[in-house]
């Protein structure tokens, strides 16, 4: 076999053992180089919220007595459409200034820490995306490099949970009772 061949065989097998590898990537896990300021194995539990104007997804896992929020990924939805397959820029600002993205960690016994800014990455739902619905992706950033949390550090996540309403209940003002007035 020529060299070119051996070449183009040897590209379309990494290709394989590449994809094979996203293959086998399992549901809820959380990776990167945070890992060097917390633990990011053992994930516990996945928690995905979505209202009209975010998507949320918490990360938690059983410290003892406790319960730790690993990691909370907030992405602010404004202006984009959040369906399956699209893929959602995390770094960045809405039209309107906000962070696209924005993450935090709480330990038990710790104070809470909130990351520097996203500087690139993306999200993308792979099913669901809307309260109720069963709601399953993946996301890969970086935060910005120099001060704060986090900062020149990485974070890659899979999820799948039924995402649960993160509404926020009723205006300042409504009246809420349980049976009508006489």
């Amino acid at each position: 076999m020529s060299l070119a061949g051996r070449a183009v065989m040897a590209l379309g097998l990494a290709g394989l053992l590449g994809a094979g590898a996203v293959a086998c990537r399992g549901d809820n896990e959380l990776s990167g180089s945070v890992s060097e300021l917390f633990p990011v194995t053992d994930v516990s539990r996945v928690e995905i919220r979505r209202n009209p104007e975010a998507l949320q997804v918490s990360y938690f896992r059983n410290n003892g007595l406790d319960v730790d929020l690993v990691a909370r990924l907030t992405v602010d939805t404004e202006g984009v459409d959040l369906k399956p397959g699209t893929k959602v820029q995390l770094g960045g600002t809405t039209p309107s200034g906000r962070d696209r993205a924005s993450v935090v960690h709480v330990a038990a016994g710790e104070p809470a820490r909130a990351f520097t800014q996203v500087e690139r990455g993306d999200l993308v739902l792979d099913e669901g995306g809307n309260v109720g619905e069963a709601t399953r992706g993946d996301f890969s950033l970086s935060f910005k490099k120099g001060d704060g949390y986090g900062a020149g550090r990485s974070m890659e996540g899979t999820f799948n949970s039924l995402a649960l309403d993160a509404g926020f209940g009723p205006d300042l003002g409504d009246v809420v009772v349980d049976e009508p007035a006489p």
